[in-house]
């Protein structure tokens, strides 16, 4: 997209440092817009003709050139071809993959990170109004990462055939060869330069992690299934991965370990665990506010991991029965909540073994997948009753789908949601809603 000026169009992103000229006389795809609004996934939206139009890479405020690349009839989206008014907020992405066609991982670059916070809580909102249906819901402002960059301690690459790694492109299917990248950890981006897949066939994809306390791990994927022929020395644990998500120890350990408000958790090779430390703690006090526990409370920490909630509610509570389906991260749970004798560690889908439970629980944390709260579950939880409910959301709009369900048909309340800045330079928002009875 070029920028126009007294001096002629300026480069923004794909070097295009072509005049346009009067491309709406000559193209009817391509149309004047002022953006109006950030909506999820990371577009803005502006109207044109009285329907809406979602543009990638373009702030609210606003005004351009676009030209519409998928046409959906009632709705499109289109591509930033010319600014004509920039944003204030507008500053110069760091990455040199970052941009249309290049690589899919961040989206909100271009955009100061002062004000991203803000645009994200305008998605939170949008969200439960539209798909939760609530009139004025009571989201908090969001809660701004301590710091924007280098905040990743896990990135998954994936593989092309010139065994180059890369994370996707912005067209959901282009693999794009990455040598920079500003949201993970510096640690890794040393690790990177010392992997070299080129003569090693059959790795499709690469996921490299770094611990607490600075012990490096690269998970590896395969075609087969067949552990690759390892021909360079890394400094890091290597393990590989089958495509049950069963993991299988080459070199080194098989854990790497995390360190959340002085507790050390260990997360086996292919399991779960937030990205971003320090909001990963934020997340913890939160679910604990809300709570408020006075010790005397049975809890339910449902899609529990590797017990990271657990490990702190049954600091404050009577009982925790803790339910996870991933059997590594059972067993990792189950060493990480060794020194507690008040933990009910239970395997298995949570929509199977809550209407098994016979226990009456006072509060319940929930902590589900990007898809949300499986209807099963969400009916047999309220079946039980808990009078407080802490939601863990990682997608807002399946956050509003699942509030709407409990507020509308299970008797609960909103009280408030607090949006958390896990990922920042992205569109991915993280939430902690509060219900009660």
């Amino acid at each position: 997209m070029t920028n126009e000026s007294e001096n002629g169009p300026e480069a923004v992103y794909d070097g295009d440092d072509n005049d346009i000229g009067d491309l709406d006389a000559i193209e009817p795809d391509v149309i004047e817009l002022e953006l109006d609004e950030m909506v999820h996934g990371g577009n803005a939206l502006g109207r044109h003709a009285g329907r809406a139009i979602f543009v990638p890479y373009t702030i609210p405020g606003e005004r351009i050139l676009a030209r519409i690349t998928d046409d959906r009839n009632r709705y499109a989206f289109a591509q930033g071809v010319t600014l004509l008014e920039a944003s204030g907020v507008r500053v110069y992405p760091r990455c040199s993959h970052f941009g249309p066609g290049r690589c899919g991982g961040c989206h909100f670059q271009h955009i100061d990170y002062a004000v991203q916070p803000e645009f994200k809580r305008d998605v939170v909102v949008d969200q439960m109004v539209r798909i939760g249906g609530f009139d004025d819901p009571p989201v908090l402002p969001m809660l701004p990462s301590p710091d924007p960059w280098a905040y990743r301690v896990h990135a998954t690459f994936h593989v092309d055939d010139d065994g180059a790694l890369c994370f996707v492109g912005t067209d959901n299917e282009t693999l794009i060869p990455i040598d920079e990248c500003h949201i993970i950890r510096p640690e890794l981006l040393d690790l990177l330069d010392e992997l070299n897949f080129e003569d090693i066939p059959g790795v499709t994809r690469v996921r490299v992690q770094v611990g607490s306390d600075g012990g490096l791990m690269v998970i590896l994927s395969t075609d087969d299934d067949l552990a690759p022929e390892l021909l360079v020395d890394v400094s890091a644990s290597v393990n590989l991965l089958l495509s049950d998500n069963e993991p299988v120890n080459l070199i080194g350990d098989s854990h790497t370990y995390y360190t959340v408000h002085g507790r050390k958790f260990q997360v086996t090779a292919g399991g779960f665990f937030q990205v971003n430390l320090p909001q990963a703690e934020a997340l913890v006090d939160l679910v604990l506010d809300r709570l408020n526990l006075r010790g005397d409370e049975s809890v339910l920490d449902l899609y529990a991991g590797v017990g990271l909630f657990t490990a702190f509610l049954a600091e404050r509570a009577a009982l925790v029965t803790a339910i996870e389906s991933y059997p590594p991260a059972v067993t990792d749970a189950d060493e990480n909540l060794a020194d507690f004798d008040n933990v009910d560690l239970i395997e298995g889908s949570v929509e199977d073994v809550l209407p098994q439970l016979a226990e009456a629980y006072d509060a319940v944390v929930l902590d589900p997948p990007r898809s949300g709260l499986h209807v099963d579950a969400l009916d047999a939880l309220a079946e039980i009753g808990p009078a407080t409910l802490v939601y863990v959301s990682c997608d807002p709009a399946t956050l509003a789908r699942d509030a709407k369900r409990l507020v509308t048909g299970k008797g609960y309340r909103l009280v408030e949601v607090q949006p958390v800045d896990m990922f920042p330079q992205t569109f991915h928002i993280e939430c902690v809603a509060h219900f009660a009875r």
